[in-house]
This record gives structure tokens, sequence and C-alpha cells, in this order.
């Protein structure tokens, strides 16, 4: 019992010591670090923490700022407003001392949704390589939040965290999307521009939702409680990992090909089957379940390359990738949609004939090589098409993998750790990109994204704190055909949210998407129009912002007459003469293509002879509509839109 007691005791003064070192010493948030660019114009917050009843000091400018610690050890202080400008350093003291340096003012917006908001720069790299390679803009900053979660409770700051200035080697960790938006706002605003990139990858609107508005949704708030019981969520992740394992690992024993090195140049594959590529094997080949197929395709090189490096790019492939050129491994990619962009060793390579072998993995579903991607190699100017006729053998066979619970993505876990610990920070504005993880029920969607606005807000003490939102892009097979598609139906829940929450914007994308590529390239035109609803909505410019958007309308004769806004210099129609893309219905449910007519330079006429009493018209209502072509004469695509006619 004296060991036990002593023991205690010992134990006792270690946390105590601990907890002491912890709020001993001045400890400022991940945000507040070198190279921070902080809301001009506005008065500030500097917060931080240090040992309870300690008094720190701030200087600046040759100014001193006071403040005493609380009883949680928590200091701030406020900073008047201050200019557009910089860099400057603050200094802070108590028991200690602690500089920040290269502080610049200007505009700070918080970057956040999913993965067409977090895709950074490195992944467009082929696309935007001169952008790149000039890159070089101190005063475009980006902070980039840790993909973390947190059920128990709102964290009161990132696990990690720091700023960093464009440049050749930084801007490949920067969003596509915000680097494009700040880079279009600093050369109008010419202010620095802080970026906070707060997104994660397939991440639904209720992970980025704080626990007070789940309760609105009992469905999510009930899930957001269940995630906080930490040895439950312990217990999920290491049986789910378990599993998880133990397919992959059975899947390697079973792979015929593996075992027997298929990858190599003197495995002889002259009775493997052919398939054209781009393309998927068939069920019968893949005997209708997950498992792994390898493909082998020779190229024949005349003459070598004179660089040390080639490049090896195989589109989208379905599911996770190992690439071989030359029996050596030259690639790996996890998932199905990342662009496989692999560069190796030139020296691979050899005058003549060489392999190019894909072991592919496919955790049930459909196996192969997407449609209309880039499938080549590359040797310095000379571009070698490896589509055709490939080779390929099924080698194991397996059940689906196991399910997993993406537990990331679980109601207000993101809020709590990648949100939350912003809150005293100011800024500009925010820039939103997601939808595609709710597409599926668009109905729910648009009370769950209003409310998520209206609780940032009030998180953030700024009930007109600007959102400016993307509005999905085309995806998937493209119609001209009436269609019922639940992205047409998100993509009017997010025009409704503009039109009806107050100081929002929306960027259309309806013409920036890629039929086969739910992460399309085009990242510049997106940040670019987003930077027009910034400059209209934020700025104050009396500009034209986005594309034709109807404004009121009138039914004659069983024609329907639709007046547009944003139309100042008149349409523009492209490939073809007449707008296309609507369709009409007199019952809301059987819909018909119709026709439409210029009437002026802001009104168009849409009918259909065989209907007599329209009900609901609708423009680009499709999940990638093939005939929507109005714009106006800024290039700027018209919002897709439904209208009912008649009241209910």
């Amino acid at each position: 019992m004296k060991i036990l007691n002593f023991t205690k005791r010992i134990l006792l003064v270690l946390f105590l010591t601990s907890v002491g070192t912890t709020f001993a010493q001045i400890k400022l948030p991940q945000l507040i670090s070198d190279n921070v660019i902080l809301q001009r114009d506005t008065e500030l917050k500097i917060w931080g923490w240090a040992a309870n009843g300690e008094v720190v000091t701030m200087q600046f400018q040759g100014k001193n700022f006071t403040a005493k610690t609380n009883g949680n050890g928590k200091w701030e202080v406020k900073l008047p407003a201050q200019k557009a400008g910089g860099p400057y350093n603050m200094t802070f003291n108590a028991s200690n001392t602690i500089e920040v340096k290269n502080i610049l003012f200007g505009d700070v917006y918080l970057c956040s949704g999913q993965s067409n908001m977090e895709l950074p720069m490195s992944r467009l790299a082929d696309t935007y390589a001169e952008e790149i390679k000039n890159a070089n803009n101190s005063k475009i900053r980006q902070f980039q939040v840790p993909d973390e979660y947190e059920f128990t409770g709102e964290r009161d700051d990132f696990s990690s965290g720091s700023w960093k200035e464009v440049n050749e080697t930084n801007i490949l960790e920067f969003s596509g999307v915000a680097y494009f938006f700040a880079k279009a706002i600093y050369e109008k605003e010419e202010v620095p521009i802080g970026l906070i990139n707060s997104a994660l990858g397939g991440s639904p609107v209720s992970a980025w939702m704080d626990k007070e508005s789940l309760k609105e949704f009992p469905k999510f708030y009930e899930e957001h409680l269940k995630w906080g019981n930490q040895s439950y969520l312990d217990s999920v992740i290491n049986s789910e990992q378990k599993a998880i394992n133990k397919w992959y690992g059975d899947l390697d024993k079973k792979d015929t090909g593996l075992q027997q090195e298929w990858f190599k140049t003197d495995d002889d594959k002259t009775s493997w089957k052919e398939v054209e590529i781009p393309g998927f094997i068939s069920g019968e080949d893949r005997n209708d379940s997950a498992g792994v197929a390898w493909f082998s395709k020779t190229v024949n090189i005349s003459q070598l390359p004179e660089s040390d490096k080639v490049k090896l790019h195989l589109g989208r492939l379905v599911d996770m990738d190992y690439a071989y050129v030359n029996g050596k491994q030259v690639g790996h990619t996890g998932y199905q949609y990342p662009p496989r962009k692999y560069e190796f060793d030139a020296k691979l390579l050899k005058e003549g004939e060489n392999e190019i072998v894909v072991r592919l993995v496919n955790n049930g579903g459909i196996t192969g090589f997407i449609e209309d991607k880039p499938y080549h190699l590359i040797l310095d100017k000379d571009t070698l098409d490896i589509t055709g006729t490939w080779k390929f053998k099924q080698a194991a066979s397996m059940p689906n993998t196991p399910g997993q619970t993406f537990i990331r993505w679980k109601s207000g876990g993101l809020y709590n750790a990648m949100i939350a610990p912003l809150q005293h920070f100011e800024l500009k504005g925010v820039l939103w990109y997601q939808g595609e993880s709710d597409a599926d029920d668009p109905e729910l969607y648009a009370k769950t994204f209003p409310k998520m606005i209206e609780s940032w807000r009030e998180y953030f003490d700024d009930p007109e704190l600007p959102f400016l939102l993307v509005q999905l892009p085309n995806f998937m097979e493209e119609t001209t055909e009436p269609q019922q598609s639940s992205w047409a139906e998100m993509r009017e829940v997010q025009r409704n949210t503009d039109l009806n929450v107050p100081h929002t914007g929306m960027a259309v994308t309806i013409d920036l998407g890629e039929w086969n590529d739910i992460h399309p390239l085009n990242k510049k035109d997106v940040g670019n129009r987003l930077a027009l609803e910034a400059r209209k909505l934020i700025y104050d410019e009396d500009i034209i912002s986005s594309g034709p958007s109807p404004a009121d309308w009138k039914i004659e004769d069983g024609a329907v007459i639709v007046n547009f806004d944003n139309l100042k210099s008149g349409w523009k129609l492209k490939n073809g003469k007449n707008p296309g893309g609507f369709t009409i219905s007199e019952d809301g449910k059987t819909f018909h293509n119709a026709k439409a007519e210029v009437l002026d330079d802001n009104t168009l006429k849409i009918y259909n002879n065989k209907i007599k009493n329209p009900d609901v018209i609708r423009y680009a209502w499709a999940n990638n509509p093939g005939n929507a072509n109005l714009y106006n004469q800024e290039d700027l695509p018209a919002v897709p839109f439904e209208i009912k006619l008649t009241k209910e």
C-alpha cells in the first residue's frame, strides 16, 4: 500500500509539473506565426495562452499592448484597425519572449468545402506549368489547416500549420481554386491576400456544422454524439483497419501475377487476352468480382531521349494501380481519382521494344482505363500514344473490399477540428466549393447549407460575412434530352441559396466540368469567376459578375417570356444560332425539349407547340447538359434554373 501511495504521489507531481510547463510560457495559436496575413481595416483580437494570472505584453509599431491571463490561462489583446501593408514584426513578452516576423495586413479568406477546393496546384502541374514556373508573389500566402476531425468538443487551436508565400515551390501546396482567386483579387486590389485552406475531400456539409446547428437535424445530431464516444470510435477504426489489412494481404497471396512476377519483361504473355485501351474488361473476365488484373503494352522506341527524366501518363484508372516500365515500378496510386502522371529515370528505356505493365486492383465493380484521358509516354518533345490494343489477364478474384465508415466525414467532426480554432481570426469572406457529396439529397441540403452559413456567421460574430459558393459543374455522360438529375436539383438549391441568403455570391461552372472526372482541371476559371463575385459583392465594383439569370416571366399564348439580368451588352450564343438547353412541362413531371427565340437583348421566348399550358420550364437541367449555350458578352454562362410557372 505504501508503494502504491508513493507511486500516486510521484504521478501527481509529474502531472502538475507537466501542467505548469504547458502554461508557464507564452503560447501563440498556430495561425499567429511568421508570415501571417491579418485582416486590414478592422479591430483585431490577438490571443494566446500563458500561466494563470500572468501579464503578457505585445509590442507592435512602437506601442505596447498588455493583457492578463484568465483562469483558463488564456489572454487577449485588441489591436486597432491597420491599413494594408507590411511587413511588420510583433514581439510578445512574459516569462519568455516570442517574435512573429514578416506580418502583412490585407484581406483574409477562408477556403472550405471538399476535394475541388482542396485540390492542390501540384495536381494541376501540367495544366498550369507556366503559372507555376513563374510564381513569385510574397503578398499571396496560404495557411494549410491539417486534415483532422474531433467529436468531443471544439478545439481552440490547430495541431500544426504555417503560412507560406507564393513561389515556384510553395505554390504546389496551394488550393488551385483559391490561388487563382487570390491572384485575380490581388491584381485588382493590390493588397495582400491571405488564404486559409480548410477543406477535405468527400466531406458532406454536415461535417462542417457545429453541434448546436446539428440539433435541428436529429439524424446528424445523434451521429455526432455517437462518434463522441472515443472508445467506440477507436474500436471501429481498429476493427475496420484490421479487416482492410487482411483483405489486401489475402489479395497479395492470391495474386498469381505478383507471385510469378508478371511485371518482368521476360514473362510470357502470349496467352493473355486482348482489350482496347482506354476501356474496361468485362464482368465475365473478372468473374464479376473484385480482385486484380494485369495489363501489358509493348512500345517501340526508335531513338532514346536526351533528358534524364521521362513521363508516363496513364489517365485515370479504376481503382488502385502499380505501374512498371521494363520490369521496374515507376508509379503507384491508391485510389481511382488522381490522374496518373509518373516521372521516371530515362535509363529504364532502351531502343526497340519497351514494355509497360499495370497491376490494377479492383475494389468491386468495373475495372479498367477511363476514356477521354491522356495515355502517353513522353520523351523529350516526342509523345508516344499508348492507347489501342493491350493484353490483360485476371490474376485474382476476391469479394468486395470490406466496408469503411469514413469517420472523418461524420457530422460535426470537421467543424470542431478545422473551423472552430478560427473563431477569433478576422475574415474578409468565405470561399465554398462543396455539394458533390450531398447531391443524393438536394432537398435536405436546401436546409443544412443555409443553416451552416448562418451558424458560421454567428460563430465569427459577423452576420454579414460574405459567402462565395461554386455551383456544381457539368459531370457524367453528356445529354441533350430531358433528364431527371440530382445534380441539376443540387444546382437549383445552390441558386436559391444565393438568391435567398443575404451577402452571398455564386460562381456558375456549368461549362467547366469534365464528363469523366469529378475533379475537373480548369480551376483558373473557377477562381476567376469567384473573384468577379467578390469584386461586386465585397469590393463594391459596378461590374457584371455572372452570366444571364432569370428575373421575371409571363405566359403568352402557351409560350413563356423570360426577362434576364446580367445582360448589359446582350447575348452570346455558343455553338449554334439559337438558344439551346431548355425543357418544358405541363405537369412538372414529364418534360419535353423546348425551342427558344431571342426577342431582345435580355428577353427569350420559350415554347413547345405541343405544350399549351406550361407549368415548368428548365434550363441546363441535366448532369451534363450538352446544348446549354447561353452566355452574355462578358463570356459568362447562364445559370441553370427551374421556374415553376404556376403557384402550388
